[in-house]
């Protein structure tokens, strides 16, 4: 499996793609601290394009490289190797590759604008794991979804269809329901609902973290209250933990059973 993992993450590594992705981060981290006078204010704007665009962009890499090495994998197949060990090392070695070239694109512009001697080091550090945990949660459900689909289209359909619900319509299903059952205690759905979607969780933590927790409005108290201690951190973690594991634990098992 580890030499999958290797293979897939240098192959990633030479795509162009990755160096698109790489120069967006890095330009994007130039542009933002070009523009705001303080590196706290430059984490904040960082969090928006974060929360939104790593899934998505972790999402369309998985399925991508899940089909344009289709032929590699069958080749792969044919070897005395374990099914899960194939699929498994592609995803580490994407979800590693897309990572790292994440942490350093953005990583480089703070580090020479002085990340290390602010205050704001932490607030960084917080935005570049969860960004880290989101790449590998949606590279993983992508891979269970291309899993599940022959079909390329159908594939890149249903993975962008994910990633829009649990960015937007995910977002839209919950405050209705706040509405909607404004009359009746809402705090444990609340949190509950939140643990039950990765985007809402890392903005939740980064938000908190960052002490703007007022703009989530009603629920920032109940959040402040529960994340805001040391014990929900560790809740908090543990979730994206398990939304990591999950999705990889379907990967090997859909694919010791797949047919190809």
């Amino acid at each position: 499996m580890f030499k999958i993992l290797k293979y897939s993450f240098y192959d990633l590594m030479r795509s162009r793609w990755s160096y698109v992705y790489f120069l967006f981060y890095l330009l994007l981290g130039l542009m933002l601290l070009f523009l705001n006078n303080a590196l706290s204010n430059a984490v904040i704007t960082m969090m928006n394009v974060i929360i939104v665009l790593v899934p998505l962009i972790g999402t369309i890499f998985g399925v991508m490289y899940y089909y344009s090495s289709r032929e590699f994998t069958e080749l792969l197949l044919a070897q005395p190797i374990k099914r899960s060990s194939i699929f498994l090392g592609q995803y580490f070695g994407v979800a590693s590759s897309l990572a790292m070239s994440l942490v350093i694109g953005l990583g480089i512009p703070f580090v020479f604008y002085g990340i290390f001697n602010s205050s704001a080091i932490w607030d960084f550090s917080l935005l570049l794991v969860t960004g880290v945990f989101l790449t590998f949660i949606f590279t993983a459900l992508a891979f269970v979804i291309a899993l599940f689909n022959e079909n390329k289209i159908k594939g890149f359909g249903y993975a962008i269809l994910l990633w829009l619900f649990m960015a937007v319509i995910y977002d839209a299903i919950f405050l209705i329901s706040l509405l909607y059952f404004q009359e009746y205690p809402l705090d444990k759905f609340s949190l509950v609902a939140t643990l039950f979607n990765p985007i809402d969780l890392s903005r939740v933590l980064i938000l908190l973290k960052l002490d703007i927790s007022a703009l989530l409005g009603y629920t920032g108290a109940v959040f402040q209250k529960f994340f805001g201690t040391n014990f929900g951190l560790v809740i908090a973690s543990i979730a994206l933990l398990f939304w990591v594991i999950i999705p990889t634990f379907f990967i090997w098992r859909i694919a010791k059973k797949k047919d190809f």
